[in-house]
């Protein structure tokens, strides 16, 4: 069974999950996995932009005929590529883990992971359920930990928190901007085919309208119709 929570979705075909949230905070999910499978999100992000995902997994045990929390030898592979394909994160963690990264380009970022199960005998072509968490920008910062840190007032504290979120904004609002032109460019650039495509059609109209002209006066006067 696949979850949706907060508004975020997830589809599976054949073993390859995109799951698209546009600008959510944050979002929480679980999903299974098999031992080849691998399973991938993609998450609109803007530039400059810290992203903290958590997980953990649980092996199915028939006996139990339940999930049970997996051993430790039981790892996740995580990827994640930036918008131009870049790989900014690889990496292997263990049956539970917390991975960063900060977003440096626009766009669409894609978080893949993947189970070590083909080395483990344990997972004997069960399945593995994973608990997914992905914290968006300001939603990442800890709070009370900053407060103690800082020995910020409730007030103070108040204040970042809306500093952050105001930052947050702006970095939405630019990379909605950013999106907007793209669009803009694309569909000049599709108006300006198709613009020439409707000339290039009218031109060969019109040559193959005098070329039939052409063609039938002759044939006329080879018969001497005309």
């Amino acid at each position: 069974m696949l979850m949706r929570q907060g508004g975020s979705m997830m589809l599976s075909a054949a073993g390859f999950v995109l799951a698209f949230s546009w600008f959510l905070p944050g979002y929480a999910l679980y999903f299974h996995i098999g031992e080849t499978e691998k399973k991938c999100f993609i998450e609109e992000i803007p530039d400059e932009t810290m992203v903290i995902g958590k997980y953990r997994t649980q092996l199915w045990d028939k006996q139990a005929n339940s999930f049970l929390p997996a051993t430790p030898g039981l790892g996740m592979h995580v990827e994640i590529k930036d918008p131009d394909t870049k790989i900014i994160l690889s990496r292997q963690y263990g049956s539970e883990g917390r991975f960063t990264f900060t977003s440096h380009t626009p766009g669409e970022h894609q978080i893949c992971l993947h189970s070590n199960s083909t080395k483990m005998a344990l997972f004997a072509g069960g399945k593995l359920r994973v608990h997914l968490d992905i914290q968006v920008g300001e939603h990442t910062n800890n709070y009370p930990e900053i407060a103690a840190k800082d020995k910020l007032t409730e007030l103070q504290l108040r204040v970042r928190q809306l500093l952050d979120q105001v930052e947050q904004i702006q970095k939405e609002q630019n990379y909605q901007r950013y999106r907007e032109e793209r669009f803009r460019m694309t569909s000049e650039s599709t108006n300006q085919r198709v613009l020439w495509w409707s000339i290039a059609q009218t031109l060969i109209l019109i040559v193959t309208g005098i070329w039939q002209m052409k063609h039938l006066k002759s044939f006329f006067e080879a018969k001497k119709l005309v």
